[in-house]
């Protein structure tokens, strides 16, 4: 007879061997860093993914189905991370083979959750509420982040449109980490504002040209000719393609 009980006690040691190593500081500070749970919880996937399958870069569609989120949730919670530096994605050569590969680093993560210990900002062992210090915020502090790329871009209203669900539209497919990571560039590093870089995906669709290279050359070429606006973007397309024609 098929003895569940045992199949059971088998199972449970069987998920004992394969425990992950989970910080105890980051169940503790995520919430102080402002991080939500997907947040949170894609960190922990990371961690699973290297520590039990030696598997440094999981695909978007690999962390979706982990987490069980649509792709437009599981992209805008590594484009927070990436953006706000909790994980850089690092390219690494192989020495033996020469083979380029890439990983997610989590070291930015573990800096700020140190920054906060040691800045006494976060108690290193847990209490009760009473004991350790308020939270910013008060009782709103614990609803997640539901304002997407706006909220991180800072305050914008969540009117606005979406920047990755946008370019996931565009190219009928969830981005990959690197493209995200691209687009976390043209707003941070580069300064681009939001509606410039949609109007560069919008002049990448017109043109027959859907790709990241074509729409960063785009975004160059405005920067080259201090187009800083939507109006001026526009202004320059029209006076190109009138240049064309002529």
């Amino acid at each position: 007879m098929f003895d569940r009980n045992a199949l059971a006690r088998g199972l449970a040691e069987a998920f004992m061997d394969g425990a992950v190593s989970l910080p105890y500081a980051l169940l503790r500070s995520y919430r102080a860093l402002k991080l939500t749970d997907t947040e949170c919880m894609l960190v922990i996937q990371l961690l699973a993914f290297r520590q039990l399958e030696q598997n440094e870069f999981p695909t978007m569609e690999q962390l979706q189905e982990r987490l069980g989120s649509s792709p437009a949730i599981v992209g805008q919670a590594m484009q927070k991370l990436v953006k706000h530096g909790f994980v850089a994605i690092d390219e690494v050569i192989d020495p033996v083979t020469g083979v380029q590969s890439e990983r997610y680093n989590l070291s930015g993560l573990f800096q700020k959750i140190a920054a906060l210990l040691a800045a006494e900002e976060l108690p290193i062992r847990g209490g009760s509420a009473a004991d350790g210090p308020a939270q910013p915020g008060g009782p709103d502090r614990a609803r997640p982040d539901r304002s997407g790329i706006a909220g991180v871009a800072g305050g914008a209203a969540a009117s606005q449109p979406n920047l990755f669900a946008v370019f996931e539209q565009e190219f009928g497919r969830p981005l990959t980490p690197m493209e995200c990571e691209t687009i976390a560039g043209w707003i941070d590093t580069d300064g681009y504002p939001e509606e410039l870089i949609l109007f560069a995906l919008k002049e990448s669709v017109f043109a027959g040209k859907l790709h990241f290279r074509y729409i960063d050359r785009i975004l160059l070429e405005w920067s080259r000719n201090r187009v800083n606006s939507v109006e001026d973007a526009r202004a320059h397309a029209q006076k190109f393609r009138s240049g064309r024609q002529g």
